[in-house]
């Protein structure tokens, strides 16, 4: 056939989409983000997003990983935990380099085999401890597990707090359970007394009836566990109740969410932080500048948690010195990253076999809608 030269030219450029198609693939790194965008997580899981996207678009100016530009893919998990795990799959199926999220416990424990089937390494965002304790070799944390977490927690509540009896309130899912029995587990040898132990639904709305049992209970002090949006609703009632109690807890009851929606009813409150962009740390609290700037809100833990996320990414492939899907999790796995040498991560961290985190944490107190670091607390010795 002879043909033309604009038939030439035409037939040629034709035959380079596949070099072309190629090239630009080499050229970048999928991730694949799952996430709580709508339903009772929306809060949590889009201050996770902006993390991560924070981490990508400051990453991809300064020439992403490796050279390569990271495209991210983000799925809606819809806060539901048979969603998350068809979103976990769609993302998989655009064969991702890794996978980013989701935020809530429930919907990890659904979707995690997924991941762990197609053996790509998962970076997740929760926090209830049978996740990284079940064995799954593809399942990394961006934040210190409920056993780390929670007997910090309760050492404080004994040495400092001076706790004997404990009013507590708990979320009814996979993280609000595993918190609680953890807890249990720590309290029980120190001589603390639960006097009342009150289970909530996730995406409560009334907590009149749960203010006036811990009032009531006989407790020296209120332990709250439950999700962002209910613990800023507990706290409002609690104060519109003139609730006496000290209130603590965990990183939920004292994020910034919950202070930007409690308002002054926060106020008082203390916590234990694995993360706060309150926290002395030079790296936190300029990545908290640079998230103001560009979503006009104070970043909570969720947000830096996908921030870190992508910081995991970048270190554990700069490790490797390659993009290596097959060894990622295996190079994770003992890895400690320094914030020198990778500034994503934030603190100094080391990753377990479990794909635990183990750092320096907080204990943090709200005033004047603030978090106000009131302990520091070392990393726990290997």
């Amino acid at each position: 056939m002879r043909l033309t030269r604009r038939g030439f030219v035409a037939a040629s450029i034709t035959a380079s989409f596949p070099a072309i198609r190629a090239a630009r693939a080499e050229d970048t790194v999928k991730l694949a983000l799952i996430c709580e965008l709508s339903g009772g997580g929306a809060t949590s899981g889009g201050n996770w997003r902006n993390g991560v996207e924070l981490a990508v678009a400051e990453m991809n100016a300064k020439g992403g990983i490796l050279g390569r530009k990271i495209v991210l893919e983000t799925f809606d998990s819809q806060s539901n935990p048979g969603v998350a795990r068809a979103m976990v799959q769609k993302g998989l199926d655009s064969d991702p380099y890794v996978i980013l999220g989701p935020v809530f416990s429930g919907s990890i424990k659904v979707a995690m085999a997924v991941a762990k089937q197609a053996k790509v390494a998962q970076i997740i965002g929760g926090d209830a401890a049978e996740l990284t304790a079940s064995g799954n070799p593809y399942i990394f944390r961006t934040n210190v597990a409920q056993a780390t977490a929670m007997p910090k927690v309760a050492v404080w509540a004994n040495n400092v707090l001076k706790t004997k009896k404990i009013g507590m309130l708990w979320v009814n899912n996979d993280f609000g359970k595993g918190g609680r029995d953890i807890f249990l587990r720590t309290i029980k040898p120190m001589g603390i007394e639960i006097v009342a132990d009150l289970p909530s639904e996730q995406g409560q709305v009334d907590f009149a009836a749960d203010v006036v049992k811990l009032a009531s209970s006989g407790a020296d002090s209120a332990f709250i566990y439950v999700n962002e949006d209910e613990s800023a609703r507990f706290l409002i009632e609690a104060r519109k109740q003139s609730f006496k109690l000290p209130i603590f807890g965990e990183s939920t009851i004292v994020g910034q969410k919950v202070v930007d929606l409690a308002g002054a009813a926060a106020n008082g409150v203390r916590g234990h932080v694995g993360l706060s962009a309150d926290a002395p740390v030079a790296l936190l609290q300029d990545y908290k500048q640079r998230y103001l700037a560009k979503y006009k809100e104070v970043p909570d833990h969720n947000g830096i948690k996908g921030y870190i996320a992508v910081g995991m990414v970048k270190a554990v492939t700069e490790k490797m010195g390659k993009f290596d899907r097959d060894n990622f999790a295996a190079t994770l796995h003992g890895l400690t990253v320094s914030a020198k040498s990778e500034p994503a991560v934030m603190v100094d961290t080391t990753w377990d076999a479990n794909g635990d985190m183990n750092r320096e944490t907080w204990m943090v107190e709200i005033k004047d809608g603030k978090q106000i670091v009131i302990e520091t607390l070392p990393a726990l010795k290997a």
